[in-house]
């Protein structure tokens, strides 16, 4: 059996996790929640095994979703990307801190930030200079 693994990717365009919910609501009836990329994971088989795509938000994860498959999609271009099928269900996180990158990176599942108990998935952030003080101390 395959290990599990995460990704990470930073969601571009958004603020706060409402931006995300309500940009993925506009396609709702489309099936799955997808994120096409152009690069396939190499580690497909650890993806599928339970990852999850971490968002990050504005320098921190305060949100992930569940993979739940990944498809070809030929672009208008004629270049085959690989389209991250998703859970629709947005699952809020503790906040941890994340310097910008490009495209997705791997995140081990020790190092995903614990998701936050089901009453406290409507609060507010906590200011980003708690929060980076916090993560600056190994707080989260």
């Amino acid at each position: 059996m395959a290990d599990m693994v995460h990704l990470i990717k930073l969601c571009v365009g958004a603020e706060k996790v409402e931006d995300l919910i309500d940009r993925q609501a506009l396609h709702a009836n489309t099936g799955p929640a997808a994120h096409v990329t152009r690069m396939w994971p190499k580690r497909e088989a650890e993806l599928l095994n339970g990852g999850s795509l971490y968002w990050v938000f504005k320098g921190a994860v305060l949100a992930r979703q569940k993979v739940i498959g990944l498809e070809e999609r030929i672009g208008a271009d004629g270049i085959s990307r690989c389209a991250i099928l998703l859970d629709r269900e947005v699952i809020r996180t503790e906040a941890m801190m994340r310097r910008p990158f490009q495209g997705w990176r791997y995140l081990a599942a020790q190092d995903a930030p614990r998701d936050l108990p089901k009453g406290r998935s409507r609060e507010e952030a906590l200011p980003r200079a708690l929060s980076v003080a916090l993560s600056e101390i190994g707080l989260r």
